[in-house]
């Protein structure tokens, strides 16, 4: 196969088992995951808390070893301590030691990853500006808040160079701007060419950027492929948003619709589906309204996802083997 075509990630049957309790019973963290994820790609690896997104990502970077199953990153296996120079990796809760600067973390773990001299101190000068830290180069890291320590995670993940990024949860914990900007930087680096495959269980993340998904739950992979082969397209509702009725008129819209609400120049209403909305629709304009929108609102991703729970039964963190 050549490089331009083999994939940056390709897992095949992975699975990891461990003993527990006093009887020593067998559970499985992961039980045959299987995916493949392509060059230059954002994918997204989506379950609840201990469906096994964390185990399956520390089989990838060499931090465990898996029981049964292979994985191979440009080629080479996991098992090759060599193909981890091809991966920066970001945990979950990534920490640094409290008393450094951030260009002196860079610095060190550069050092670590086989890089010296000017080349690494340029490298950590352009990861923090890429990574939004670039007015913080004075402050010691006890002094970053969640976000800025995540950011800095993201700049020691890039510090060779990496062509895949394997990233554990990096928007958690942070706020709507944070996640903001970390999946902006995301975006960004896949247009640089990297490669990025990441784990979340915040869904919204997941549907904004990614360009394949992978659903886990109970250890197992139930769901994957690109986002649009996984929503089912059905619609789920009509919303329609209108404005110049009389204010007599809401109460009986209201009626035919689901929902509906009003808002300082337009009311909007939440009809079953599109013949309702439609009928809706014709009324408004015999009292002499305005139209101002019809939109479909079809399966969201988050909605595919408690389908396919509900389905597979509640997630949990270890499952019995037979």
């Amino acid at each position: 196969m050549s490089g331009a075509t083999q994939p940056a990630l390709q897992v095949s049957g992975l699975t990891k088992t461990y003993r527990v309790g006093v009887r020593r019973r067998l559970v499985a963290a992961l039980d045959g995951l299987a995916l493949e994820v392509a060059q230059g790609s954002i994918y997204g690896f989506v379950g609840p808390n201990g469906a096994g997104k964390t185990t399956s990502i520390k089989m990838l970077v060499g931090l465990i070893a898996p029981t049964r199953g292979e994985a191979r990153i440009f080629g080479r296996s996991i098992r090759d301590p060599e193909s981890r120079r091809a991966v920066g990796y970001l945990p979950e809760n990534p920490s640094f030691h409290d008393f450094l600067r951030p260009q002196e973390v860079l610095r060190y773990l550069g050092r670590l990853s086989g890089m010296s001299g000017r080349a690494l101190d340029q490298r950590a000068d352009e990861l923090l500006e890429l990574v939004g830290l670039g007015q913080a180069r004075e402050l010691t890291v006890r002094k970053f808040s969640k976000g800025m320590v995540q950011r800095l995670g993201l700049a020691q993940a890039l510090i060779h160079d990496p062509p895949l990024l394997i990233l554990d949860e990096p928007m958690s914990g942070l706020d709507p701007l944070g996640r903001k900007d970390v999946r902006d930087l995301v975006v960004e680096l896949r247009r640089r060419g990297k490669t990025v495959f990441f784990s979340t269980h915040i869904l919204s993340d997941v549907e904004s950027i990614c360009d394949r998904v992978g659903m886990v739950l109970r250890g197992r992979l139930v769901a994957e492929g690109p986002l649009s082969s996984l929503l089912d397209g059905s619609i789920r509702a009509v919303e329609l948003r209108c404005a110049g009725l009389p204010e007599a008129a809401f109460d009986r819209l209201r009626a035919q619709a689901r929902e509906g609400a009003r808002g300082p120049a337009d009311w909007t209403f939440s009809f079953a589906d599109t013949d309702a909305a439609n009928a809706a629709a014709r009324e408004i304009l015999a009292l002499g309204g305005r139209v101002l929108a019809v939109q479909p609102v079809r399966e969201s991703l988050e909605q595919t996802f408690v389908r396919l729970a509900s389905a597979a039964g509640s997630p949990s963190a270890d499952r019995d083997v037979a």
